[in-house]
C-alpha cells in the first residue's frame, strides 16, 4: 500500500479560503467516501467550499479550470478509474493527471489530486475512506489543496 510514510494530517485553519470539490460520477461507492473524505477536512479547517459533479475523471480539468478562474482558491478533484482490457484506462488516467497538472500551473492555484488509477474495485474501495479502508484519498487530497492555497497566500502576502 502506497500510504506508508505519508504526513500525518493535523488541524489546519483555512478560514477565508474558498474550495470548489470536483468528484466524477463513476464508481460512485468509491467516489462517494472520496467525497466524505474531502468534506471532513474542509468543514474541520472552516474553508467554504461547494461540490460540482461531473461524468468522469476526463472532465475534471476543465471544470477545475472553470472553478478556479471563478475565484476559488483551490480546486480538489475526485476521480475513479479502473483498468479495463482496452488501452482506454492509459488515455483517461494520463488526460485527468495531465489537465490537473496544467490547470494548477496555469492559475498558478492548487489542484487537490484525488483521481485514484486502479487495476480493481478492491483498490479503490482500500483507499476510500471507508469502513475498513487502509487510506483516505478524498482526505488527502482535500488536506493537500488547502495547505498548498495556504502556502501561497503565505508567499504572496
Amino acid at each position: 500500500m502506497s500510504g506508508h510514510g505519508a504526513p500525518r494530517a493535523e488541524a489546519v485553519d483555512a478560514s477565508g479560503l474558498s474550495v470548489v470539490v470536483i468528484a466524477g460520477q463513476w464508481h460512485d461507492t468509491i467516489t462517494d467516501g472520496l467525497i466524505a473524505g474531502a468534506k471532513r477536512i474542509l468543514d474541520a479547517s472552516g474553508a467554504t467550499w461547494r461540490l460540482v459533479r461531473v461524468p468522469g475523471s476526463f472532465e475534471l480539468p476543465v471544470v477545475a479550470k472553470a472553478a478556479l478562474d471563478a475565484g476559488a482558491d483551490a480546486a480538489v478533484a475526485l476521480g475513479v478509474i479502473i483498468r479495463g482490457g482496452t488501452p482506454h484506462f492509459d488515455f483517461v488516467s494520463s488526460a485527468a493527471t495531465d489537465g490537473l497538472t496544467r490547470v494548477a500551473l496555469d492559475t498558478g492555484k492548487p489542484v487537490g489530486f484525488g483521481v485514484l488509477t486502479l487495476d480493481d474495485e478492491q483498490q479503490g474501495l482500500d483507499r476510500a475512506g471507508l469502513d475498513g479502508s487502509k487510506e483516505d484519498k478524498g482526505a488527502e487530497a482535500a488536506d493537500a489543496a488547502i495547505r498548498t492555497a495556504l502556502a501561497l497566500r503565505d508567499l504572496r502576502g
